[in-house]
């Protein structure tokens, strides 16, 4: 499984490596949110979380599902400006300004991409123009709780309210604790930028992606990238160019920004912290045994980035939820996979802090 990136007819000039500062808000907050993804951050979110004001706690909770079960798109929205050209702004200011150029159809995709709607690599109705999606959505976020049900519901109803709360909330975010982070890590991403668009000048596209990640490769005939991934998925830079962010906060995360009409991004990490040592071979040859067939592998994937009923996994596996549960049993005997009840929903998600043990090369395949 992988995703790919047709760039035939790409000029050298159209690729950018420029660090985000509002990218890096949006990984700082999926960090805070899942710190058992970010090993090697443990200290700096103790610190960040002992300190945060409890209002903006809450809030940050409210909308949650835009950086911790996804990556959203809405923190890479020079992405979607049209032309395909637009780079990342300089401060986190032009960044949420670029933000708000994005239509309301836009902005609602982009936050709603937990509904895992079909087509998000390909042309189809927006949210707000199909009713039925809408139903869906919201269904969706019934299984996350009643929070999640009010935001999508306020994000449908009101779209510029919810935009401009979210401007507000990032914001007080970058006034809490981001400026500190952006202070301490924008010198060395804009050293990597510069040192991967060295590279891109002198030795090429083939080995600037390759200094990126392993994961990234460009084919012989230099007209389609591949990104190794749990996921299958496709794009096009067209007419538009292609973009390199890098982040500092980001391992073991390697983001691919595919979304149809929008510039491909490569959202890559600077730098991999070390993951602690493995557990005993008893255990490690039970846990391993239980990942060895294909589809819980696809369904680690999903569950290491959020909590999913036995019907949703179903639902995207086009599967029986009896054959479902059959692959959760087993991964539950194995202690990868923990179980708590939400109203009438079984919620199921991965152990990450278990799955750590098991390597850092099987943690970065699902998570990246």
């Amino acid at each position: 499984m992988s995703l790919s990136i047709d760039i035939a007819g790409l000029r050298p000039e159209r690729v950018a490596v420029v660090p985000s500062p509002l990218a890096e808000l949006g990984m700082a907050l999926h960090a805070l949110s899942e710190p058992g993804h970010h090993p090697g951050l443990q200290g700096w979110v103790t610190s960040v979380t002992a300190r945060l004001d409890s209002h903006l706690a809450d809030r940050m909770c409210e909308a949650d599902f835009l950086w911790r079960t996804t990556f959203s798109d809405l923190f890479l929205p020079y992405a979607g400006i049209p032309g395909g050209g637009t780079l990342p702004g300089a401060t986190l200011a032009e960044e949420l300004d670029l933000l708000d150029k994005l239509t309301d159809e836009q902005f609602v995709d982009s936050a709603l991409e937990f509904t895992c709607a079909p087509g998000y690599d390909l042309p189809g109705p927006t949210l707000l123009s199909h009713p039925e999606l809408c139903r869906r959505a919201l269904d969706l976020a019934a299984t996350r709780g009643p929070r999640q049900v009010r935001f999508t519901r306020r994000l449908l109803e009101d779209p510029p309210r919810v935009r401009g709360w979210l401007r507000q909330f990032l914001e007080d975010c970058d006034e809490e604790f981001f400026a500190d982070v952006w202070a301490r890590v924008r010198l060395p991403l804009a050293a990597d930028a510069r040192h991967k668009t060295d590279l891109l000048r002198h030795k090429g596209l083939a080995e600037t992606l390759t200094s990126v990640s392993s994961a990234v490769t460009l084919d012989e005939s230099g007209t389609r990238i591949t990104v190794d991934k749990l996921v299958q998925g496709r794009s096009s830079t067209g007419d538009g160019g292609l973009l390199l962010v890098p982040t500092s906060l980001g391992w073991p995360h390697l983001m691919v920004l595919h979304r149809y009409g929008w510039q491909p991004v490569l959202h890559y990490p600077v730098g991999s912290p070390e993951l602690a040592s493995p557990p005993s071979v008893e255990q490690l040859t039970l846990r391993m045994t239980a990942l060895s067939h294909p589809v819980r592998m696809r369904i680690c994937r999903l569950l290491a980035r959020s909590a999913y009923t036995t019907t949703e996994l179903a639902q995207v596996h086009g599967r029986t939820a009896p054959e479902i549960s059959r692959h959760l049993a087993v991964l539950k005997k194995a202690g990868l996979v923990t179980t708590r009840r939400r109203g009438r929903y079984v919620l199921h998600q991965l152990d990450v802090t278990v799955v750590a043990r098991l390597g850092s090369d099987f943690l970065e395949g699902i998570l990246r």
